[in-house]
């Protein structure tokens, strides 16, 4: 998006208003103002469906670049993947695993 469209989607569009880029699951969303602060742009990262659709209410919402480099470095650090792993570990089975299981607790094949 050039930043003209950018300037008019900060100025014309609306409190919370999520629109797509062409890199699925990035998003802009503009944040209202208050009091004290104007309306802002930020990126919000919502992996998305097969049909492109966020699947989550909300994402991760990066305010700045500085935000970008922090959350990088984060996520990139090797004890959070092995954290992961042990939370995957003792948490129940998935919304996604239980969905592939019937209405009788027969396993359901995707074809």
């Amino acid at each position: 998006m050039p930043d003209e469209k950018l300037l008019q989607f900060l100025k014309s569009g609306k409190d919370w208003e999520r629109r797509a880029t062409t890199v699925p699951g990035i998003f802009i969303l503009r944040l209202p103002g208050d009091g004290k602060r104007p309306a802002s742009l930020a990126v919000e990262l919502n992996p998305v469906d097969e049909a492109g659709r966020p699947t989550k209410k909300r994402g991760l919402v990066l305010r700045s670049s500085e935000e970008l480099k922090a959350f990088r470095e984060l996520i990139n650090n090797e004890k959070l993947e092995t954290l992961m792993s042990r939370i995957d570990e003792v948490n129940p089975r998935s919304m996604a695993a239980r969905r592939r299981m019937g209405a009788g607790g027969e396993e359901v094949f995707e074809i």
